[in-house]
């Protein structure tokens, strides 16, 4: 595995960066009243890409590029330009770079900075991938014995969602409001989610366009990047709706991903192989090599006023469909693909209690609260804060993504009322 590249930016060195040369992921920032520019992180900074476009230190084939607040530009030039803007960035903050004094003045401090969504969303479909959250929540719901629809072991399931419920993190979610239905036989009623949940999951940043079927690798090679993301879920809501066309309002409230995109270059020591196949799956989803990454990953809860609890932690590599398996599944229809599409890659959740990534399994429908700082939990109450976070370790550095992180906030009164 390629060992730490060093830098001359400050806290790029330190092996617990999330941030150092290795990774170099992709963001969108704000100082103070400005626009929006983008950016890279670098250490305990942000490297104004923008700027440095503009003075002329940056010249992609194409340009310019960056002269927008997203990076949509830079996926849609392609994997060469993808991979000039990651060389050329490397030998502009590299330890023995003739250029420091250059670039120094492009280098603002990450903790003054407000960040935003990265790249504009085109479309968002979410999958339901993982073998041991569809395991369990099949349990719950259909016993042991059913808990596997027939057609899971041979398809990456999924459903279109709304890109325009994508946030940034740090944006506050408001609890939903929904028809849910009462015990028993009780006619439904609408009323505010009491049932409301996360799901820890990754995103893959589309980078390219298909217009017709793609395989495994070419899908692999359209991903731009990657992001963590969290399904906000209402599961009393999507209780009563989901049949027989599955997910609608209960997902449509929010999906927050993390403010960085890591590169796939970033993520390339840390390819795995999807785990063994209880069935073999048809020619057109079988993996070339590995397409699934050791991430390891962590759900944290903070009670208004209260202390974190870390409720879950997982891996990445637990998933069953990797995403280039679910890009390409995508794709079998003949279903274009666009720059911007975003893929959540469905619940991440590991073969223990204190790996499962959503509250529904974690408190079993409910029914086994767990506990927290100064508490318990079975769901999501005001004011709670959920940060997802994501890192994969290497020889001597660390690769992150920004925390990925939102507070709940409580139900309008009346949602139909107008002032």
């Amino acid at each position: 595995m390629t060992g730490l590249i060093a830098s001359w930016v400050d806290g790029a060195n330190d092996p617990a960066c999330p941030f150092p040369l290795n990774n170099l992921p992709c963001g969108v920032f704000s100082l103070g009243g400005d626009d929006p520019r983008c950016g890279v992180a670098i250490g305990r900074s942000v490297l104004d890409v923008s700027g440095l476009e503009e003075a002329g230190l940056l010249v992609l084939e194409g340009g310019p590029l960056l002269d927008v607040p997203f990076w949509n530009d830079v996926m849609e030039a392609g994997p060469a330009v993808w991979s000039d803007l990651r060389a050329r960035l490397a030998g502009l903050l590299a330890a023995d770079s003739a250029e420091q004094s250059a670039v120094e003045p492009f280098l603002i401090p990450l903790a003054d900075l407000v960040l935003h969504l990265p790249f504009l969303v085109s479309e968002y479909t979410d999958f339901y991938a993982g073998r041991h959250h569809a395991a369990n929540v099949g349990t719950m719901f259909r016993g042991a014995e059913n808990a596997l629809p027939p057609n899971w072991l041979h398809i990456p399931i999924g459903y279109n969602g709304r890109a325009s419920s994508v946030v940034v993190s740090g944006t506050d979610v408001r609890r939903p409001w929904g028809q849910v239905k009462g015990p028993d036989d009780a006619a439904p009623r609408f009323a505010p989610s009491a049932r409301f949940d996360i799901e820890l999951e990754m995103g893959a940043v589309v980078g390219q366009p298909s217009d017709g079927p793609v395989t495994v690798a070419e899908a692999d090679a359209m991903i731009f990047g990657y992001v963590l993301l969290n399904d906000w879920s209402a599961r009393d809501i999507q209780a009563w709706e989901y049949q027989p066309l599955g997910p609608f309002q209960a997902k449509a409230t929010a999906t927050t991903i993390s403010p960085w995109i890591v590169m796939r270059a970033a993520l390339e020591p840390f390819r795995v192989p999807t785990p063994p196949r209880e069935v073999p799956l048809l020619p057109h989803l079988a993996e070339p090599g590995p397409m699934l990454y050791d991430i390891a990953l962590e759900v944290a809860l903070v009670p208004e006023g209260g202390r974190e609890t870390v409720i879950a932690r997982t891996n990445w590599r637990e998933m069953y469909y990797s995403p280039a398996q679910q890009l390409a599944h995508h794709t079998t229809c003949g279903c274009p693909m666009n720059v911007g599409d975003l893929l959540g890659s469905g619940t991440i959740s590991g073969p223990t209690r204190d790996s499962r990534g959503s509250l529904l399994e974690l408190s079993w429908g409910g029914k086994e609260p767990f506990v927290i700082s100064g508490g318990t939990r079975s769901f999501i109450q005001d004011n709670d804060t959920i940060t997802l976070r994501g890192q994969a370790l290497g020889d001597g550095y660390t690769v992150g993504f920004g925390d990925c992180r939102g507070k709940v906030i409580p139900a309008l009164a009346d949602p139909y009322k107008r002032t």
